[in-house]
């Protein structure tokens, strides 16, 4: 076999490692390490999207309160970020009450057009 036609797939497999499987493994092991650091005190993200106050860490398991007085049990592995300290959700912060105020086109009373 010639030298050139070996050169080509080791540089397939070398750029494939650092371009897919290098960066992966990178972030597997960030997340392991945000999942193995969280405290009790750490608003966090669960990987369903809840977002919840760590209330206890006790061994794979870690105690969140979703709202006030309701604590949930969830695996360490479910929590896939940990919002900074002055992180809120969009409804927190804007005071949102979640019921649109009506345009001016909806401001009529019976929805007719007045003509």
């Amino acid at each position: 076999m010639d030298a050139a036609s070996l050169l080509l797939p080791i540089l397939l497999i070398a750029v494939f490692y650092f371009l897919l499987i290098r960066p992966q493994q990178k972030q597997r092991r960030a997340m392991a390490e945000l999942q193995r650091t969280v405290s009790p005190g750490a608003r966090v993200m669960t990987s369903a999207g809840l977002l919840a106050t760590v209330v206890a860490v006790e061994d794979d398991e870690v105690v969140l309160e979703v709202a006030p007085g309701v604590h949930n049990r969830y695996v360490r592995r479910a929590i896939v970020n940990v919002l900074s300290p002055g992180a809120q959700s969009s409804d927190e912060s804007s005071g949102d009450t979640g019921t649109p105020e009506p345009s001016a086109s909806e401001d009529r009373t019976n929805g007719d057009d007045a003509r």
